[in-house]
């Protein structure tokens, strides 16, 4: 268990109501402001520093931004690069070939980029390497070419640019950042001697864009707390997808907040530019928290909206079971708004058929695709229309999709098989088949290819090939992706595993937990010792495993803290179980609170009883 801390949220930093702002603007100038005049996030931590697992893609802005800023530092160098040369005819052949190496990055001609940045280092007359490195550096993070990005490191070490030459470092930043590295990018930010703004938004977005949302926000405040830089749009715009990627509603609305503050001028929000990017960033993060109603809010008063915020509403009321005016919106949008879709707006309202069952629906909107829009399915929409058709029983029209796939299917199709037959019961063999299948894809989540064969064979009372596949993992040495589920309270981020005792009010959660159980029992809840099939042991000690569950002792948590009336949400990494979602239907009930809850897939909204999901997940 970890708890991350926060500072109390001021009352006067919230009083503004959610004024929107919208359409596109550049970055200002980077500014110095008095640390006593700065907003500042409050701070989320204390104690270890562990990395958080990924929960969301990777936000487009700061990338753009990284490349609009890479760009504009190539227009000058090749103004500073003839205005030092403007009599020499071979240093003329460099500056064009500077000029094109801009250009080719400019048009994303990124494999062109790094072909000339070669020939400019070849020509007689070379170009300082701190005005064309950037430019490369750019186009190998476009490509993700990481192979080469390293070989323009090793150049610039050698030539002494990093990490004393801040626009080189930040171009290295950049390029770590896009292939996956953030360890790397953070190590080279330590060594910075100037960081620029610059600097600060490229790290931040490189820890919150490669998944450690908690260790982002930690940046941030680092630089709140150590700097004089204020941040800028861009900047704010990573903290919310950190906010949304951790579930941190209270530090995403101060994020908004000290963004109105910062870049609001006048206090209303007026005076801020009119930025799509912020907007659709909003939607997310209050989506991705659990707070549905702001997202829409936030969508409905957009003065101005692009395919991303079309796209993300959609998605955001998919994964919130909102399955109809999900499907509603997309319709207005390509009917009434005539907005041209793209493959990402078909991932959204496919899932929402999925979310929603909504077989006929799906195939129409799958169909759609080629015969109006002329749009290839890719592996995201073949994976959308097997779940949903496996799910509702036409597993055989699923196979046939997958056979008549254009491209090869990947473990998470055949694992959505998998669970299908799983939940539906169907012939043994077909499941061992569906296993095999997914085992013989190379992918680094097999334990959960293990799991649900063994849930299968659990369904099945087929508890000696359980122990088989038990003891097949400990050979193989293959182990379960450790679950955690989080909750925010007043601003603290607490983190629990299963079993957790390692929390401050451990007692006292577990005397709660007791308390429930006697509830739960008394209320008819028998537990589903299928849930818990890797458990070798008695019926008692299974049902007793469940008890442990992460959300569980979340919700525990959260029944002992929350504001009375006030929702109980909760962030888990994994799928949420059987179980689970039982118990916590009859806690909604029983306690009379509502329970939120956003696992792997989408979210729950626990009520009276029931589930938003109309337990169909």
């Amino acid at each position: 268990m970890l708890v991350r801390t926060a500072t109390p949220l001021r009352p006067d930093s919230l009083k503004p109501s959610f004024v929107l702002c919208g359409g596109e603007k550049t970055s200002p100038p980077e500014k110095k402001s008095s640390k006593a005049g700065a907003p500042r996030l409050p701070s989320t931590r204390t104690g270890p520093t562990i990395s958080s697992p990924s929960t969301t893609a990777k936000s487009p802005c700061p990338r753009r931004l990284a490349a609009a800023v890479m760009l504009s530092l190539n227009a000058s160098a090749v103004a500073a690069a003839q205005t030092h040369h403007p009599d020499d005819s071979s240093h003329s052949s460099s500056v064009r070939l500077l000029r094109s190496l801009a250009r080719s990055r400019r048009t994303d001609l990124s494999h062109r980029a790094l072909l000339l940045f070669s020939s400019l280092h070849a020509s007689p007359s070379p170009p300082p390497p701190h005005l064309s490195l950037p430019a490369a550096l750019s186009a190998a993070a476009f490509l993700a070419a990481l192979p080469e990005g390293r070989q323009f490191h090793a150049f610039a070490a050698k030539l002494g640019l990093t990490p004393a030459h801040t626009v080189v470092a930040n171009s290295l930043l950049h390029l770590y950042s896009s292939c996956g590295l953030p360890a790397a990018a953070l190590a080279l930010f330590r060594r910075i001697p100037n960081r620029s703004l610059v600097s600060w938004n490229t790290a931040v977005d490189a820890l919150a864009g490669n998944g450690d949302h908690l260790a982002a926000l930690d940046l941030f405040r680092e630089m709140q707390r150590d700097t004089d830089l204020s941040p800028d749009a861009y900047t704010v715009q990573s903290i919310l997808g950190a906010c949304a990627g951790a579930g941190a509603l209270s530090l995403g609305v101060y994020a908004h907040a000290m963004l109105l503050r910062e870049l609001g001028g006048d206090g209303d929000g007026a005076a801020v530019s009119r930025d799509m990017l912020i907007n659709n960033s909003l939607v997310d993060l209050y989506g991705k928290c659990g707070a549905l109603e702001l997202a829409r809010q936030v969508f409905d008063r957009m003065p101005v909206r692009d395919l991303a915020s079309w796209n993300v509403m959609i998605l955001t009321l998919a994964n919130h079971g909102r399955v109809s005016e999900s499907v509603e919106l997309f319709d207005r949008m390509t009917q009434v708004e005539k907005v041209v879709p793209n493959a990402i707006t078909f991932v959204a309202v496919l899932s929402a058929c999925n979310h929603g069952g909504l077989v006929e629906e799906g195939r129409r909107y799958f169909a759609m695709m080629a015969t109006e829009y002329r749009i290839r399915p890719r592996i995201e929409h073949y994976g959308c229309m097997v779940d949903l058709l496996a799910r509702a029983g036409f597993i055989e029209e699923a196979l046939d999709i997958v056979v008549g796939m254009n491209c090869r299917p990947d473990a998470i199709i055949w694992r959505s098989l998998l669970d299908a037959c799983c939940k539906k019961n169907v012939r043994l063999d077909l499941s061992e088949a569906m296993a095999k299948l997914a085992l013989d894809v190379p992918d680094d989540a097999v334990s959960g290819v293990y799991v649900l064969l063994s849930r299968v064979y659990a369904s099945a009372q087929r508890w000696n090939d359980v122990g088989m596949v038990r003891r097949l993992m400990m050979e193989e040495g293959v182990k379960k992706e450790p679950g955690f589920s989080s909750i925010e309270m007043d601003g603290l981020v607490h983190q629990f595993v299963a079993g957790d005792t390692s929390h401050p009010q451990s007692e006292a959660i577990y005397e709660k937990l007791d308390e429930i159980q006697l509830r739960l029992t008394s209320a008819g809840y028998k537990p589903d010792l299928s849930e818990a099939p890797l458990v070798a042991s008695v019926d008692y000690a299974k049902g007793a495993s469940l008890r442990l569950h992460s959300e569980r002792l979340a919700i525990s948590f959260g029944l002992l803290n929350a504001t009375p009336g006030a929702p109980i949400r909760i962030l888990k990494n994994l799928r949420v179980c059987k179980d689970c979602h039982t118990i916590s239907k009859l806690i909604s009930k029983l306690y009379g609170v509502d329970i939120i809850v956003r696992d792997r897939i989408r979210f729950h909204h626990f009520k009276d009883g029931s589930c938003s999901c109309k337990d169909y997940w």
